[in-house]
């Protein structure tokens, strides 16, 4: 099995936290009251627990100094009402986001989707789909974790520390001093630390966006695996890129270790210093015992804000180059709009509805990532379908027939000339409209893990298809296999359809196509999987349909030929002969190679041989 896709997004790059975080303002701003609410109970909260040593001071230094047993009670008691409102504000903090955050994530989650929906074909190209599920699931969970725990305690635990260094300072500006020491280091190790776990939390978030296409491609190509035995390779590529993930993730692991080893050591060692000197202190009469103990018990209770700086920073940096991997595919140009590119002129609008069919005009192509100076795929085709005609498009593996097909429901863009469709040019109508007139059956089916009926009438647009129109398409493409299935219309055909045979997908594919009666209808090698038979059944009754429509049907042998009533012949990227089947056997002999199957193409006249797969075709 080949590599997986890389991840074309650029990589880790240096960037502000502050500015990818800020990108998440818009989603943000509809919940920006509960989240402020959240961090005002919870600095409530905080300052709330910032009191009990407060009522420890008083305790120690009256009750307990006086022998005072119902003052000890009261006091035991204020302790234990303090700690339970701080715990009942936590909670409480915790209810003002959870549901806003969550609509949060499920907002963004349906954006990306759409997002995806609306990006050209050229974009899903190019990015592996495990990169795009990492960032429509990983990702946003990360995202929705940071705006629920450390974008409101790094504010929540910034204003603890003011607030309790503030209450230290009241009570002993010395030892309050002794405890600042470690600031300037800690702030130095930090700004290391951010910018050292920026760039390996992208990397494993790529990594693991790579794993994610691994597992998905093995599983879908479980059969390829299996038959030819490379279960071992693909074992091998799995293991190797999960230690690669795993490599990356303990190296997270060490960063995070190794800041968390200093912020703990140096607020205890300075803790320490502190108790030594506050012992000192009052043993010579210039601090109370309960000044002490309040000191002590308000150093203990920073320990949390400060030994939390490690794995929020963490969060943060990963919730960034989360945010930087959700807007890569948000922010890519080229998505697909309800309006048209291009505004359609008042000539092209005048053309509109007067059955001029499908005309190509200089239509050229080349795809974005293709090598400099290499030649385009199509370069120059000029065509023309008449309306209610059946054309036939032939040419040598490889020679652009799929892409010209892609080109008219502009599921690519042409680089130059334009296409219209009974005079409207296809670049100055909105997308749904196009695509409402224009109907495609690809070579290769692709079907959804949904029931058959569905998956038919998918094809009929946004409004769907009645029982009737969907036994009709299924009537036309000879789908009466689906009557035996267990339940029918009903039966749930597995992802990709892969519980069907091949030809029994690209039969569904056909009738997905047809069972809105379109009035273009594009059919890509539609019977290529079918046996001689079916295909017979199949090409009968597809006749009375493209007697109904304007189609262009990419051809690779005479039967298909049969259903058209003209032949385009498609080659260098052109379009060098259109005619019917008989004069283009007669007067063209790349034609008749084609159609012969020959392995040398013909020089000099027609001859009797090349004809004879169409007559085998007319005898089956």
């Amino acid at each position: 099995m080949p590599a997986t896709t890389p991840d074309p997004a650029p990589a880790a790059r240096p960037r502000s936290s502050i500015r990818s975080l800020l990108r998440l303002w818009p989603y943000v701003r509809p919940i920006r009251g509960r989240l402020a609410s959240s961090a005002v109970v919870g600095m409530v909260a905080s300052s709330v627990g910032l009191l009990i040593p407060l009522v420890l001071k008083w305790l120690v230094d009256g009750p307990v100094t006086d022998h005072d047993p119902s003052g000890v009670w009261l006091g035991g008691g204020l302790v234990l009402l303090l700690g339970l409102l701080e715990a009942l504000l936590f909670g409480l903090r915790r209810w003002l986001v959870a549901r806003p955050l969550a609509g949060v994530e499920a907002s963004m989650r349906a954006d990306l989707y759409q997002r995806l929906q609306r990006l050209p074909v050229a974009f899903h190209d190019r990015w592996a789909s495990g990169q795009l599920l990492s960032r429509a699931v990983t990702d946003l969970q990360i995202l929705r974790m940071f705006l629920a725990f450390p974008l409101v305690f790094l504010f929540v635990n910034t204003t603890t520390l003011l607030i309790g260094f503030g209450i230290l300072l009241g009570q002993s500006p010395l030892l309050t001093v002794v405890l600042l020491g470690p600031a300037v280091p800690l702030m130095v190790l930090s700004s290391r630390f951010e910018k050292r776990y920026a760039l390996a939390a992208r990397r494993a978030q790529d990594q693991a966006g790579d794993l994610a296409t691994l597992v998905e491609e093995s599983v879908l190509g479980v059969r390829i695996i299996k038959a030819f035995g490379r279960h071992r390779s693909q074992s091998q590529a799995f293991h190797r890129q999960a230690h690669e993930l795993r490599g990356t993730e303990l190296h997270k692991a060490r960063l995070l270790s190794n800041l968390w080893a200093i912020i703990m050591t140096l607020p205890e060692l300075a803790i320490g210093v502190a108790l030594v000197i506050g012992v000192l202190q009052v043993s010579d009469g210039k601090l109370s015992a309960g000044t002490l103990v309040a000191f002590l018990s308000t150093a203990l209770a920073l320990r949390w804000p400060v030994e939390s700086i490690g794995f929020l920073l963490a969060m943060t940096n990963e919730a960034a180059t989360a945010a930087d991997r959700y807007f890569e595919p948000m922010t890519t140009p080229g998505a697909e709009g309800a309006e048209p590119a291009v505004q359609a002129t008042p000539a092209a609008a005048a053309d509109a509805g007067r059955g001029d069919g499908l005309r190509m005009e200089g239509v050229a192509f080349r795809y974005p990532d293709a090598v400099a100076g290499s030649a385009a795929v199509l370069d120059g085709v000029d065509l023309h379908i008449r309306s209610g005609e059946t054309m036939a498009l032939v040419g040598a593996t490889g020679c652009g027939k799929t892409t010209l097909t892609a080109l008219v429901p502009r599921l690519h863009e042409p680089t130059a000339g334009r296409i219209t469709l009974d005079g409207t040019d296809t670049a100055g109508l909105p997308v749904e409209r196009l695509r409402a007139l224009v109907a495609v059956a690809f070579e290769e089916p692709t079907l959804f893990s949904a029931t058959v009926r569905e998956n038919v009438a998918m094809g009929a647009g946004p409004d769907g298809a009645g029982e009737a129109e969907v036994l009709r398409a299924l009537d036309i493409a000879q789908c009466g296999f689906v009557h035996a299935l267990p339940d029918g219309l009903d039966t749930q055909v597995g992802e990709q359809g892969l519980s069907l045979s091949g030809g029994q997908r690209q039969r569904l594919a056909l009738a997905r196509a047809v069972v809105g009666r379109p009035q273009f209808l594009i059919l890509d090698d539609p019977l290529s999987a079918l046996d001689v038979h079916t295909e017979a059944l199949v090409e009968a009754a597809l006749r009375d349909v493209l007697r109904e429509t304007t189609a262009l049907v990419v051809a690779h042998r005479p039967s298909t030929v049969q259903l058209a009533d003209r032949v385009a012949l498609l080659s260098g990227g052109r379009i060098t002969a259109v005619g019917t089947h008989p004069e283009l056997l007669r007067d063209n002999a790349e034609y008749r190679h084609l159609m012969s199957g020959l392995t040398e193409p013909e020089t000099g006249t027609a001859q009797s041989a090349p004809v004879e797969p169409l007559e085998r075709s007319d005898a089956r």
